[in-house]
């Protein structure tokens, strides 16, 4: 007896410049999360599961209705084509949310679409409507490789000096620089300081220490080399005490919506810029230099630190909507705390979950579809509490969907990328498994099936029905 699984697109994606990029992003991460499985095969219009029926993925999403297989009998069964099908619905859901569609004929549950039409749609899939568009998505998302074109330049900005352009549309996800720093410095006093950097100076070539002198210096009274690192070092590392000055990410103005996040990768020793929206050609590349906050503290510590007044998007808005803004940031901020509360996180997990779900939405709401690196975090938080409490299942949803968000903003190569993918393998290896209770006990295999994404995620947040 058969017994299809798998998810269709609702409402179906369009040809328009969005819904082609959140796609191409979507083929890019499936493409990295298999790129070592033989069986996942490129093809030249698609990607095919070689497992089950086959099932395959366009490259050019407004064609895609269904991504499904027979997943009883000896043959679904050798080939592991159910393990593909859950994964793929994960990602689709980080990507595409409540328009992923997920069905199960195992529980009475049919596909949006009927089986006449979906065949049309995968007959359309062995041409291309747009060869130069998706001749090979690879080479501008894989965070491995340098990218083989200039993505970026150099250009005057009014009212903000020097900044970068983007020079072609962008997608989310793509790694825009790595950057190596031209010297780093750590805390020490003062005149000391200026000394070290002299030195420092002293070892780069005539064409660095230009490029050093060049960057902005807001404190233009003090020691010249210190003010320069003042204004522009970014820590190596969220913990670490070590700061790194740029060639060329120093160039990177700020917003308080930014397009992309800027991380520091241990194992190689570089920052790197990701994509954290999908960005048009001729727009400008922001990063924040402020953790969040509202309008008017923001403000001040922008000025005090770097000497200008922030006129993006969002310090922009009108007098009631900043101030919904305001609510919402504090609001995240006060969530963040009760998640990180010890005493909270060991006597109230329920009350944990709550606050990742809302504070997800929040996220969302503020910064329009794409919290960037909040999103990996607050994942992390939800495994973490799911795994001390024994809960393998939803530890295991939690962890690959970090890993997801972390993968669109610091790439696969980044340590906590990694980590997070080997937790979504074995949930078991944290650390913390166990550790306040075992009171949700829960397999990793025992992840409901046949749940459409309301239900799904009712049940991962452990919300009562």
């Amino acid at each position: 007896m058969g017994v299809d699984v798998g998810f269709d697109m609702v409402p179906r994606l369009s040809k328009g410049a969005a819904d082609r990029q959140n796609w191409d992003h979507f083929i890019a991460t499936v493409q990295k999360h298999y790129k070592d499985d033989v069986k996942v095969e490129t093809k030249a219009n698609y990607i095919e599961f070689n497992a089950g029926e086959h099932p395959v993925l366009p490259f050019e999403g407004h064609k895609f209705l269904r991504f499904s297989s027979n997943t009883a009998g000896s043959i679904a069964v050798e080939t592991g084509v159910r393990d593909y099908i859950d994964t793929v619905i994960n990602i689709a859901r980080l990507h595409f949310g409540p328009r992923v569609h997920v069905w199960s004929e195992l529980s009475g549950q049919l596909g949006y679409y009927d089986w006449a039409e979906v065949h049309k749609s995968f007959k359309s899939y062995q041409t291309r409507d747009d060869m130069e568009t998706h001749t090979n998505l690879t080479h501008i998302t894989d965070p491995i490789k340098e990218l083989s074109t200039p993505l970026l330049e150099v250009a005057i900005i009014p009212g903000r000096g020097r900044g970068l352009i983007a020079r072609s549309n962008i997608p989310l996800g793509t790694r825009i620089l790595c950057e190596k720093p031209l010297l780093t410095v750590k805390p020490m006093p003062d005149d000391e300081l200026e000394e070290y950097i002299s030195t420092q100076l002293k070892a780069l070539s005539k064409n660095e220490q230009r490029q050093f002198l060049s960057l902005h210096n807001n404190f233009p009274r003090m020691h010249p080399f210190r003010g320069v690192v003042k204004t522009n070092g970014l820590a190596c590392g969220c913990d670490s005490s070590v700061g790194g000055v740029y060639a060329n990410i120093c160039l990177i103005n700020h917003s308080c919506l930014p397009n992309t996040h800027h991380s520091w990768n241990t194992d190689a020793k570089h920052e790197t810029i990701y994509a954290i929206r999908p960005i048009e050609c001729g727009k400008e590349i922001t990063i924040s230099y402020h953790p969040g906050k509202p309008s008017a503290v923001r403000q001040k510590s922008l000025m005090k630190s770097f000497g200008f007044q922030c006129t993006c998007k969002q310090c922009s808005l009108p007098a009631a909507e900043l101030q919904a803004s305001d609510r919402r940031r504090i609001l995240i901020e006060s969530l963040d705390d009760q998640i990180g509360d010890p005493v909270t996180f060991a006597g109230s997990p329920n009350t944990i979950l709550e606050s990742c779900r809302t504070l997800l939405h929040l996220a969302e709401e503020e910064y329009e579809g794409y919290p960037g690196a909040i999103l990996a975090r607050l994942f992390y938080d939800a495994f973490q509490v799911c795994i001390a409490n024994g809960d393998q299942a939803r530890a295991r949803t939690f962890a690959q969907r970090a890993y997801e968000a972390r993968l669109v903003c610091e790439g696969e190569d980044n340590p906590d990328t990694k980590k997070m993918k080997a937790f979504a393998r074995k949930p078991t290896d944290h650390h913390s498994h166990g550790l306040s209770s075992m009171r949700w006990k829960t397999t990793k295999e025992m992840v409901p099936k046949g749940l459409d994404a309301d239900q799904f995620e009712m049940w991962l947040f452990r919300m009562q029905k």
